[in-house]
């Protein structure tokens, strides 16, 4: 009852975002060419709806339109909505899609694929050579779908790490950035204090927003399995396969934060605790960095990767939080639109991003490449997270996935938060939980 609930609910929101879609798409946004131009072909872009990710497309499509008078790409930022992907999926259903959008959640790819709403770019000759110079093979292959092709590009990743506030670690005694678990219990310690003597902490190590909510996990127990397991996702060849040891280590992190009272369980509303220094950790990506330098230039802080259990080995991980660039099925021009691709992502443009937004693009010549090296002498926190991005993950293209992330909020919940249930079986439960609706989907 209760998934034939939510797939009638997604149905009916589906549908009045289609019309609203469609109802759109009758205005300006692809129009033909002009009768004066009948050559010239017209594309559509959908950049996100952010103000500097709107203004670096205008600045690229208006650089592209100059240099290609014959091919003219018109920029529409995607219609705001409940979600991105939301709005996606209608699109695809009423066939309005743009021909190029460079806000692809790799979450959702499984969806967009079903419905045939998008381009296989490795049917291009140039693909392989293309993105073989601008992706490491070992992460591009975690981009490819389970049908063999490549539907999506990985544009730009915003790994998230800790972020830590240096005078609150100084004040508290505390020398070392913590590493490992019981490193930062050590060091949480210290850092959770009653500043004023009331008998009340006024300060934690570390919060968390406890509210079951789906994507809250992937600034918590997901980055974190990804560390812990040296790098894996929650699914291994379509299966779900985080019934494991690193799963429940997490989750028994994140209990004894919250039972030693390291964080608090309560939702913060007047502000985030990290700018108002009620916390002295704060686990984001680089958005993050952009926030502190408008609204709390005061503070003194230090970017490190996620901690991890104590006989952890080798690199550490992370979840990127990745938008791809993809081209859909709806275009009557794929050649051009790849061609556009390209242009969008290459290293001349790759700097914009990185200057106009403070995004890391996917590429792994990013440390080595003389091109960027100013930009990084200028912006030293951000080469941080341009160390992590190549040990970084997204995540799977699974149908449903928000469901099974919400799942997992509501075992993070009740183990993690309020100690009701063990790790053991809070994970069994999210797992069972994540094979029934796996089930339901085939």
């Amino acid at each position: 009852m209760g998934l034939n609930h939510m797939h009638l609910t997604r149905f009916f929101f589906l549908y009045a975002i289609c019309l609203c879609i469609v109802l759109a798409g009758c205005g300006d946004s692809k129009q033909s060419p002009s009768p004066e131009s009948p050559s010239v072909v017209t594309l559509t872009y959908w950049p996100a709806p952010n103000p500097q990710e709107i203004q670096l497309a205008d600045t690229l499509v208006q650089r592209w339109n100059r240099l290609h008078p014959e091919i003219q790409v018109r920029m529409q930022p995607i219609p705001v909505s409940q979600s991105t992907e939301e709005v996606l999926l209608a699109a695809i259903a009423g066939k309005t899609t743009p021909d190029i959008c460079s806000n692809i959640w790799p979450g959702a790819l499984h969806e967009y694929t079903r419905s045939g709403g998008l381009v296989p770019l490795d049917q291009f000759e140039d693909f392989a050579s293309f993105v073989g110079n601008r992706t490491p093979q070992e992460l591009l292959k975690t981009f490819q779908s389970t049908d063999g092709h490549f539907y999506q590009i990985p544009w730009k990743t915003n790994p998230v790490m800790m972020f830590y506030n240096i005078r609150m670690f100084e004040e508290a005694g505390v020398r070392e950035v913590p590493k490992t678990y019981s490193e930062f219990f050590a060091a949480a310690q210290k850092l959770t204090r009653d500043l004023d003597g009331d008998g009340q902490v006024d300060v934690w190590a570390g919060e968390r927003d406890i509210r079951p909510i789906w994507w809250q996990r992937l600034f918590d127990f997901y980055p974190f399995y990804i560390a812990a397991s040296g790098g894996k996702t929650l699914f291994d060849l379509g299966n779900p396969a985080f019934g494991n040891d690193a799963s429940r280590r997490v989750m028994g992190f994140f209990q004894e934060c919250y039972s030693r009272g390291y964080f608090p369980r309560t939702f913060f509303q007047g502000g985030d605790p990290f700018l108002l220094e009620r916390k002295a950790t704060h686990f984001s990506g680089p958005w993050q960095v952009a926030a502190l330098q408008k609204l709390a230039p005061h503070i003194r802080y230090g970017v490190a990767p996620l901690l991890v259990p104590d006989d952890h080995q080798g690199p550490v991980y992370t979840y990127g939080d990745y938008k791809n660039v993809a081209v859909f099925s709806t275009t009557q021009h794929p050649r051009e639109s790849w061609e556009f691709v390209k242009f969008l992502l290459t290293a001349e443009h790759d700097l914009l991003l990185l200057e106009i937004t403070n995004q890391i693009p996917v590429r792994g010549d990013l440390l080595t490449n003389p091109l960027f090296a100013g930009y990084f002498q200028r912006n030293p926190v951000m080469k941080r997270f341009a160390q992590q991005a190549l040990a970084t993950r997204g995540v799977d293209a699974a149908p449903d996935l928000k469901e099974i992330l919400d799942g997992i909020s509501q075992e993070y919940e009740a183990c993690a938060v309020y100690g009701r249930k063990s790790p053991a079986v809070a994970i069994a439960d999210a797992l069972r939980r994540t094979q029934l609706i796996v089930e339901w989907n085939r």
